[in-house]
């Protein structure tokens, strides 16, 4: 299916561009979210209408991102987790869990944004883990993870 990105999407192209994807990726994904349009002739022609504003928009988007990366960048965030004795957590500290805590600290965060490629933190310590604000801004944070006996 041909779609027009009404935004940037990563490893997929920026805003403005036509390109081709799977009809379920397109019908469940880009357009519900309102990242993309089905790339009929009437929707390209309304869409370099409305070029100008949705860039205006975007770069918007991505100065507010920027700010608040700069503030967030170095942060570190401390969660309490019961451990044994050997500093392993009886649990595991999540994205979830993570951005319940800077969103107490201030930064406004979604689950999704943070990143931990290794997965759940399950030992006591700190741990590097990045947040997406956006697609060009990616900060790394401090995590550091102290157990409570239980």
């Amino acid at each position: 299916m041909q779609v027009i990105l009404l935004e940037k999407v990563v490893n997929l192209g920026n805003l403005g561009e036509v390109v081709k994807v799977k009809d379920g990726y397109a019908r469940n994904f880009l357009i519900p979210q309102r990242k993309a349009r089905r790339a009929t002739a009437a929707a390209v022609a309304e869409f370099e209408a409305k070029r100008a504003e949705l860039e205006k928009a975007a770069a918007e988007k991505l100065g507010a991102a920027q700010a608040q990366g700069e503030k967030l960048s170095g942060q570190t965030v401390k969660i309490g987790q019961k451990a044994g004795v050997d500093g392993r957590l009886f649990g595991s500290v999540t994205n979830f869990d993570i951005a319940v805590a800077l969103t107490k600290q201030g930064f406004p965060v979604e689950k999704a944004q943070v990143r931990m490629p290794q997965g759940p933190l399950k030992i006591v310590g700190d741990h590097a883990v990045s947040v997406a604000l956006h697609t060009d801004v990616v900060v790394d944070v401090t995590v550091a993870v102290f157990g409570e006996q239980a």
